[in-house]
């Protein structure tokens, strides 16, 4: 294997599709010259960065916009498997209070309270991988469980 193979890191599962998400906001072309971990880079709050980040804070328009697309790419993962449009909403207070649903027809599939937002973020890819797949099953569940109501 050569050095650049071992360099790499390998993004997938739901990571892709964020990946998808980031890229089609970008209409002018600036993250071109980015590859995908960096695009996902500030996803990635581990431990130490998180004791950076204050405990009280407002967010800041850069961590609600990533917050929007962490969400936007769940409801396109699920429409993506089960053939429902899925739609976000998010209510937010400028302290990083809210609330955030996902919505197939007159179905909420997903209610989150937000907490902290201003600290938004996972451990590692892995984890960002485990809790979408999480949600993006759940909601399905949910999905099939009311199909008329999410038809609506």
């Amino acid at each position: 294997m050569s050095e650049t193979t071992l360099e790499k890191p390998v993004i997938e599962g739901f990571a892709k599709d964020l990946v998808a998400q980031i890229r089609a906001e970008d209409t002018h072309g600036s993250w071109d010259r980015k590859s995908d971990m960096e695009l996902l880079e500030p996803f990635i709050v581990d431990k130490e960065k998180r004791k950076l980040i204050p405990i009280i804070g407002d967010p800041d328009p850069d961590t609600l916009w990533r917050l929007e697309l962490y969400y936007g790419a769940l409801c396109l993962a699920i429409e993506k498997r089960c053939g429902k449009m899925v739609s976000p909403m998010m209510k937010m207070s400028h302290e990083g209070f809210g609330r955030m649903v996902l919505i197939c027809g007159r179905l909420v599939v997903l209610s989150k309270s937000l907490r902290d937002v201003h600290r938004f973020g996972f451990l590692s890819m892995e984890k960002l991988n485990a809790e979408a797949e999480k949600v993006i099953t759940s909601a399905i569940a949910m999905i099939e469980r009311f199909p008329e109501v999410a038809d609506y």
